[in-house]
């Protein structure tokens, strides 16, 4: 499928309801586990989303449509939630999230972008040259890999639970 901001929107505007409808009253047990070491629970998943929202989409297409390629990124700390979520509850990581996603998209909307604009190059630290609708795609891309990342997560919770089952739940394998 080709970027589309509408049919992005789609997905970016449901991701805030998505997580809540999931997460938001659950306890720790779901929602503090992990996969093992350096691995990401859901709470730091929401985390995580909500310092992408903060330094990472709006920051970077600022960049490509202020700079181009001529001026490289920021690097983006993958791991900043860890500090910045700190004492926070899930409840409050979420409706912070909820808020900043709406204004990022209301953002993204009044920017009015063509087929020009998002033919528009950055230039990634790691990757090299970008362009505009890359980095847009990979907005939405990157919320589905989490959501499917936070399901997996808390699917494996009950890995050996489910017993005998388990060989039917290829999400329990990987």
């Amino acid at each position: 499928m080709k970027y589309d901001i509408p049919r992005a929107v789609e997905i970016l505007g449901r991701t805030p309801a998505v997580l809540n409808a999931l997460l938001n009253g659950l306890s720790d047990d779901w929602i503090m586990n992990n996969e093992g070491p350096e691995t990401f629970s859901p709470y730091d998943v929401v985390g995580h989303l909500l310092h992408g929202e903060k330094a990472d989409w709006t920051e970077r297409t600022k960049r490509i449509l202020e700079s181009g390629n001529k001026k490289a990124f920021d690097t983006f700390d993958r791991f900043a939630m860890y500090k910045e979520s700190k004492g926070k509850t899930m409840q409050q990581l979420l409706k912070e999230f909820e808020a900043i996603r709406k204004k990022n998209i209301e953002w993204l909307r009044s920017l009015q972008l063509t087929a020009t604009d998002l033919d528009r190059k950055g230039l990634h630290p790691k990757l090299g040259e970008v362009t505009l609708a890359n980095l847009l795609a990979t907005w939405v891309a990157h919320d589905l890999t989490h959501i499917s990342q936070i399901t997996r997560v808390m699917a494996k919770q009950y890995k050996e639970a489910v017993g005998p089952w388990r060989e039917f739940f290829r999400i329990m394998e990987f």
